[in-house]
């Protein structure tokens, strides 16, 4: 009696064991995302793969934003890279788009960020378009969650240095080690330029990029005659530019954004003291909202950015099938620099999620932490803009062309620069 019992009790755990099993290899949770910190993102039979984006699409900067948010879209609608037909899918689900507004601002960056982060099928996130949404604030609260993101056109320095870089964060955008030290090399040699004076609106990529222009600025023997910083907001400035004119500086820099960029323009032009002062701004003002906000006073002033006349990736590509998609699907020519930036980063998402999503049956597991490391390990990938290596520090364009170019008209960004310059991190 007792030896049946105990045989009928030995049957039932095995059979247990057996169901145990068959929901572990088919149907359950893979053991990688029961490992996994941050878990699995399940994308169940029949749904598509959700990834965020958290760029400007409103206000004065949306040209900016809204460029790189038509890349993005462009590498999912054309997952084989070859534009011959819309083939988006990994492992048979399509890829759909969650998309949030960093505003440009922090406040942009935390309620965008919280907004994706409520939302727990969400894969990754391309974002954000400006250093001020991401640094402390987008990139810390995605982190927090395990959620990647990358930036396609974050050129603050900050955000990839050691002391303050968020785990889960990577940017296919130069550094501004790279733009700031190029401007300064141009003002210096090719415009002959001893004098600098610089504004910056307090954000973290335009006070990091004017502080790396003035220090390799004086590196090459010139003179910083004024470092000043005005308000985002403000539409005054009379007294800043005043300041700069009282000792007339050779050049004046100011790589801020559109609205105050544009008013500086304007006043600057109008400003005792700056008639032979030549004016450089950078990429938060290479769009073609700023020039429709400068308006003529805009007209022989430089502006930097990545020279999209020299990316070391697929350029052909680039300026032949791919810029006829985007005009296609847009409507037009791109309105800012860095769509092919946001398109990089796509398809590095999107590889990265296909070398560690796990396919059962119809459904599709992607473990969080090992998405982020496959980011990470990123190297050798060719994109339009170069050769893609992903440092530990999240730089994934450790060598870029920085272009500058001079305004000829306020109705079109200039289509080449007048001075291109090769620089690395290395």
């Amino acid at each position: 009696m007792r030896t049946s019992k105990l045989w009928r009790i030995t049957l039932l755990l095995a059979v247990l064991a057996l169901i145990a099993g068959a929901c572990t290899d088919s149907g359950g949770v893979p053991a990688e995302c029961e490992s996994d910190a941050f878990g699995c993102v399940e994308v169940g039979a029949g749904d598509p793969i959700e990834v965020g984006t958290l760029l400007v699409i409103t206000g004065p900067n949306a040209f900016l934003g809204q460029d790189s948010q038509n890349g993005v879209v462009l590498a999912a609608d054309y997952l084989d890279g070859t534009f011959d037909q819309v083939n988006g899918e990994i492992d048979g689900h399509v890829i759909s788009f969650n998309h949030q507004d960093d505003g440009c601002s922090a406040d942009g960056g935390q309620s965008g960020a919280q907004s994706l982060v409520s939302d727990t099928a969400i894969v990754a996130v391309i974002g954000t378009s400006c250093s001020s949404a991401a640094l402390g604030v987008a990139d810390k609260i995605l982190s927090d969650r395990g959620i990647a993101l990358i930036s396609p056109s974050n050129t603050g320095p900050a955000l990839t240095e050691p002391s303050q870089h968020q785990p889960f964060y990577l940017r296919t955008a130069h550094n501004d080690k790279l733009q700031g030290a190029a401007v300064a090399n141009f003002a210096y040699n090719e415009l002959g330029a001893r004098t600098a004076a610089t504004i910056h609106d307090g954000s973290p990529y335009a006070d990091g990029l004017q502080q790396v222009f003035a220090d390799r600025f004086v590196e090459l023997g010139g003179e910083i005659t004024v470092q000043d910083a005005i308000q985002v907001g403000d539409t005054d400035f009379t007294s800043v530019l005043t300041t700069v004119a009282a000792n007339p500086p050779d050049v004046l820099y100011y790589p801020i954004f559109v609205a105050e960029g544009g008013l500086i323009t304007q006043q600057a032009r109008q400003t005792a003291g700056l008639e032979n002062t030549t004016l450089i701004g950078s990429d938060g003002m290479l769009t073609q909202g700023f020039l429709d906000a400068a308006g003529e006073a805009s007209i022989g002033m430089y502006l930097s950015g990545p020279d999209l006349s020299a990316f070391s990736g697929d350029a052909a590509f680039y300026a032949g099938a791919f810029k006829t998609a985007y005009a296609a699907q847009f409507g037009g020519e791109p309105g800012a620099a860095f769509h092919a930036h946001s398109y990089d980063a796509a398809n590095m998402l999107f590889k990265a999620i296909e070398k560690v999503g796990i396919v059962d049956g119809d459904a599709l597991y992607i473990p969080r932490t090992a998405l982020k490391d496959a980011l990470f390990e990123t190297q050798g990938l060719v994109g339009i803009t170069g050769t893609l290596n992903c440092n530990a520090d999240g730089d994934c364009q450790s060598t870029a062309t920085i272009g500058v170019y001079q305004v000829e008209t306020p109705d079109s960004l200039p289509a080449a620069p007048v001075y291109s310059e090769v620089a690395t991190l290395e």
